[in-house]
């Protein structure tokens, strides 16, 4: 992807490449989870998660990702590792024809991670954000691309930095059709997203003190820049297409540009992508490959790339991971289940729908929602989602009923109560009484003995 860009159809033609026939689509599954110390629960260095790449590095079917002279992923042949700013861990999962088949390949992985980091101290949090350790206390990991990100996020908002260093979270991605099946698809996601703050909250503890939010990566993702995080207004109008997001991600200032495998930093000088695509920078000229890198650094609810990224779910327990897939997939690739998302939230105006999106991520369950709480709602939802999955094997879409991958979801509405509602409710006593809490909560692999 070097070819210079002739026209703003290039742009259209990038996004639309995106599209497959139904019996093509897949579901992808990205998952962040937290490398903490086992015996103290603090943020673990990047010299200590180098140590855990470079074990299952050359093993297993990975092969170590490098920048410059670091150690930051690997890679498999259909998967990959790779770290974020505060040396947060992502599984990014192959496409897979249905959520059995993601199961299977995370099982696998979350395995591998769990062996290889017992004899290092390492643990692994399925939770939205760092307990215990403070923003000044966690390192930067030595990525270029963070090395330009972190300056700047601390220019367009109070907590971007907390963002790069201290949340983790889910992303689910999913294949459309055409121009329209893709937009209705981004439109309904994002409408969708309080529903994903109910459901999926599980960062109620930030600093090892309750942060007042049952997700409050939520919040954070809230404050860390307008331009380029949370929703997209121009999609969430009937009628929008591939224009208006080309709209909304032209007019985002460019973070870097990458020539000969060396990073530009592009942010001491605000320069739109419709700038440079107009003017050029220098003797640099707008291509298919700067395009991508820019979509790329995008961050809102929900991405086009071109693929659909559903990025708003907290990291959860490893039982519940695929959950957030089955969700996905029920309600967005089946004609009756869209029907009903557009029937449930279709009719709010942009205003009511702001003023829903952002209670969800504080009051979760008990959101006010049409004269009743949002988790009546989810449950209708999850009902419907269940249905849709079963309708899709019957029609030879996945190889497997899917269904029972909502079980978690429809246990924690029987309930009452979200997983940050019953972390918060236990969170008391010592630090060891706390980290043993979280182990059970959200601790990846067997216990500890």
């Amino acid at each position: 992807m070097t070819d210079t860009l002739t026209s703003r159809e290039d742009l259209r033609s990038f996004l639309a490449r995106g599209a497959k026939p139904q019996q093509d689509w897949g579901v992808g599954l990205e998952v962040e989870k937290l490398i903490v110390d086992c015996n103290t629960g603090e943020a673990a260095s990047y010299e200590r998660i180098r140590a855990l790449l470079a074990h299952l590095e050359g093993t297993l079917g990975w092969e170590g990702l490098y920048d410059g002279e670091f150690l930051v992923g690997l890679t498999g042949k259909k998967s990959s590792v790779t770290l974020e700013p505060g040396g947060q861990l992502e599984l990014s999962g192959r496409l897979c024809r249905d959520i059995h088949c993601s199961q299977r390949d995370y099982d696998r992985y979350v395995g591998q991670i769990v062996t290889a980091g017992r004899p290092l101290g390492l643990c692994f949090l399925g939770l939205g954000a760092q307990p215990f350790t403070g923003l000044g206390e966690i390192g930067w990991l030595p990525k270029r691309r963070y090395g330009v990100m972190g300056p700047y996020m601390s220019r367009t908002g109070d907590m971007g930095q907390r963002m790069m260093k201290q949340t983790a979270g889910i992303q689910v991605n999913l294949d459309f059709s055409d121009e329209a099946d893709c937009v209705r698809k981004v439109r309904l996601s994002q409408l969708l997203t309080p529903v994903f703050y109910t459901l999926f909250a599980n960062s109620p503890i930030l600093e090892d003190r309750p942060s007042g939010f049952l997700s409050v990566r939520g919040e954070i993702w809230s404050r860390t820049d307008p331009d380029r995080c949370g929703l997209i207004p121009q999609l969430l109008r009937v009628g929008a297409g591939f224009d208006d997001y080309i709209e909304y991600a032209l007019d985002v200032p460019l973070y870097f540009l990458q020539r000969d495998r060396q990073l530009i930093d592009m942010t001491e000088r605000p320069l739109t992508f419709r700038q440079y695509l107009n003017d050029g920078y220098l003797d640099f000229r707008a291509t298919l490959s700067d395009w991508d890198l820019h979509l790329s650094t995008l961050f809102p609810e929900v991405r086009l790339r071109p693929q659909i990224e559903i990025r708003t779910a907290d990291s959860l327990p490893q039982h519940m991971a695929t959950s957030v897939a089955a969700l996905a997939k029920g309600l967005l690739y089946d004609a009756e289940a869209l029907d009903r998302v557009e029937g449930l939230f279709g009719g709010l105006s942009e205003q009511e729908f702001v003023t829903l999106y952002r209670r969800s991520w504080t009051s979760g369950l008990k959101t006010p929602f049409l004269g009743g709480q949002l988790s009546e709602a989810a449950a209708v939802l999850v009902d419907e989602a269940r249905s849709s999955l079963r309708r899709q094997y019957a029609a030879g879409l996945s190889d497997s009923d899917e269904s029972h991958f909502l079980d978690p979801l429809s246990g924690m509405l029987a309930g009452g109560e979200s997983l940050a509602e019953r972390l918060l409710k236990q969170w008391s006593g010592s630090r060891l009484d706390k980290l043993a809490l979280l182990f059970r909560h959200c601790g990846y692999g067997p216990p500890l003995s």
